[in-house]
């Protein structure tokens, strides 16, 4: 006996086909909304840049946004930023009158860095000039400060001494800043020579220290003349003004605005980093500053490179990632822009699942129609068998097959909608074969009785 089975996969497909389709949106949605974390090279040892990005660090993971930062520590800026430029980093703490990574562009300003001088007014020294014989104190272990000041005063036609000081030459010398007052008083050092932020509370002390060991209370302060010649010899660096008064209003001090040169620490990403990414680093940062300077007074400092526009901006010899430009001029991607690849992937592969379904829901009802179609043959060849059949045991199972037939075609008519054409054919051909079937077996039973 040949049975059919007619067990429909229409609702299989459609949910497998439904669990795909929620299993690629689910990966969608988790790529979308998964943390983006940039690996952030910090220097230098011990300096007030890694412990801000720490803090900043921290409180993008406290908020849970959508960056998360690994630091990794560097001993100098040197360091941090070759590992930017080698790829080991996306971000890094770069001053580049040191080294300037050439895949690097700023994202933020960390620190203004200012060099200038001051010294007791006995000293007689009120200008760059004046520091010809002399030695000039500097805070030690700042190897950056000293080429810097080096190159300076090498601008101004004087070199460094590492011993005695001659016409020409000026001894720098280290000191710690503990050991400033001291120093003076010694005879040690007759000036002292600062690349800091002139704002920040170190350079107050300092300034301070110079004032204590002034015999007469004065001090002299100036800074590096001619910007625009040092600027275009060593464009890495930047023009700074120190404001008249910062160190103090009565005396004056200084009495005006004092124009010099410096550096910065930078907060730097490469190149290529996506501009979504690194706006969203930007904002974070500075809509974060207030809350950082809580435990990290030094984010006060935190601000953005100067520019006149766009153009500016990105062709300038220090230029600035256009993600930090987008967030700066408040041009920043929107959702929609940023992921719009993603939402027309989604979008296209929705409809191609869509589609494979209503191709699979046509062709699953043309099997399904096709295996009736073969049933209701059957039970015509049964018919026609049973015609001509004689033996009663092959006309029983006969029989046994019609019913099993039929009762296929019935559980399909009730858990799937048939069409009323199929179903009334196939019901003629079970009444004809049943009650042939029948007559068949009742022949047979008259000659064996």
């Amino acid at each position: 006996m040949r049975k059919l089975g007619l067990k429909d996969g229409r609702g299989v497909w459609l949910t497998l086909g439904l669990v795909l389709l929620l299993a690629l949106l689910a990966v969608a949605a988790l790529y979308l909304t998964r943390p983006t974390t940039l690996t952030l090279a910090v220097a230098p040892n011990g300096g007030t840049e890694p412990a801000l990005l720490r803090a900043y660090a921290d409180e993008l993971a406290r908020r849970k946004l959508g960056i998360r930062l690994r630091i990794v520590p560097f001993d100098g800026v040197s360091e941090s930023a070759e590992a930017l430029k080698a790829g080991r980093a996306d971000l890094a703490v770069v001053r580049p009158d040191v080294a300037m990574p050439g895949n690097g562009l700023t994202l933020a300003v960390l620190r203004d860095l200012a060099a200038f001088v001051a010294a007791p007014g006995a000293s007689g020294i009120k200008g760059i000039p004046d520091l010809a014989g002399k030695r000039l104190g500097l805070l030690a272990r700042r190897t950056a400060d000293r080429t810097l000041i080096g190159n300076l005063v090498g601008h101004h036609g004087l070199e460094l001494a590492t011993e005695a000081p001659g016409r020409k030459a000026v001894v720098l010398v280290p000191v710690e800043e503990a050991d400033v007052t001291a120093a003076f008083r010694a005879g040690r050092i007759d000036a002292m020579v600062l690349v800091t932020t002139a704002n920040s509370p170190a350079a107050r002390r300092l300034v301070g220290f110079v004032h204590e060991a002034s015999e007469d209370g004065e001090v002299a302060l100036f800074g590096f003349p001619d910007t625009a010649a040092v600027l275009a010899r060593w464009p890495r660096l930047q023009p700074v003004t120190v404001p008249a008064a910062l160190y103090g209003g009565d005396p004056r001090l200084p009495p005006e605005d004092v124009a010099t040169v410096g550096s910065s620490y930078r907060l730097m990403a490469r190149a290529n980093l996506a501009r979504s990414v690194a706006a969203e680093v930007t904002q974070h940062l500075f809509e974060m500053r207030a809350a950082l300077a809580e435990t990290v007074p030094a984010a006060e400092d935190v601000g953005h490179p100067a520019y006149e526009d766009t153009a500016d901006a990105t062709s300038a010899r220090l230029p600035i990632h256009p993600g930090a430009l987008d967030y700066y001029e408040r041009e920043q991607e929107t959702f929609i822009e940023r992921y719009e690849s993603w939402i027309y992937l989604v979008a296209i592969l929705g409809g191609g699942l869509g589609s494979t379904a209503a191709w699979l829901r046509q062709r699953i009802g043309r099997i399904r129609r096709e295996r009736i179609e073969v049933a209701t043959a059957r039970l015509l060849e049964l018919r026609s068998e049973a015609r001509r059949e004689t033996d009663r045991e092959r006309l029983t199972a006969m029989a046994g097959e019609v019913d099993d037939l039929a009762g296929s075609i019935a559980r399909h008519a009730l858990n799937r909608p048939t069409e009323p054409r199929t179903l009334g054919a196939a019901n003629v051909a079970i009444e004809a074969a049943r009650s042939t079937v029948r007559r068949a077996l009742a022949g047979a039973a008259g000659p064996a009785a």
